[in-house]
């Protein structure tokens, strides 16, 4: 079965025949699979009410584990935001009833974003409703073949987690 990007390789190949463009062939279709990913996630949060951002800041405290709670400074780190645009996510976040500040008990300046009763609801139902999207997109793949190809993305993808920013 040929897909866009086999003509899109054909076209450089016929047009420009000094060039290897091999890493196309991988690299393209990783590009397009993350926009069609990035449009199948909107579409799922939008169904329960979420951005993206916010199904970001929800799921990290969901992970936390009881009491669902994480320290400004570590949203950060899990979601790769500045501290201004964290401050105006939590707000946002707080205005929607989704999470909480707390003081925090080991620090008398600290404060705390715990996940609401209602921001938990809404991450539970999210993450189920992508991860049923998700496994429609991987339906075309063996279970070897989805643990392999996901063996070889993370190749890929380890140098680029392990690097400070």
């Amino acid at each position: 079965m040929k897909d866009e990007v086999d003509r899109l390789v054909a076209a450089w190949r016929r047009e420009r025949p000094d060039l290897d463009v091999e890493p196309l062939e991988v690299l393209s279709r990783v590009s397009r699979l993350a926009r069609h990913l990035d449009r199948a996630r909107r579409q799922v949060f939008a169904e329960h009410d979420l951005e993206s951002w916010e199904f970001d800041v929800l799921t990290a405290l969901r992970r936390a584990g009881t009491p669902y709670q994480l320290s400004p400074g570590a949203l950060l780190t899990q979601t790769l935001v500045t501290s201004g645009t964290m401050t105006n996510r939590i707000d946002r976040l707080a205005k929607k009833g989704l999470v909480e500040r707390l003081p925090d008990p080991s620090d008398r300046r600290g404060v705390l974003v715990r996940l609401t009763p209602s921001g938990r609801h809404h991450a539970d139902a999210a993450l189920a409703g992508l991860l049923d999207q998700e496994r429609a997109i991987l339906n075309g793949l063996s279970a070897p073949e989805r643990q392999n190809l996901a063996t070889l993305l993370r190749t890929l993808t380890a140098p680029f987690d392990n690097t400070p920013a």
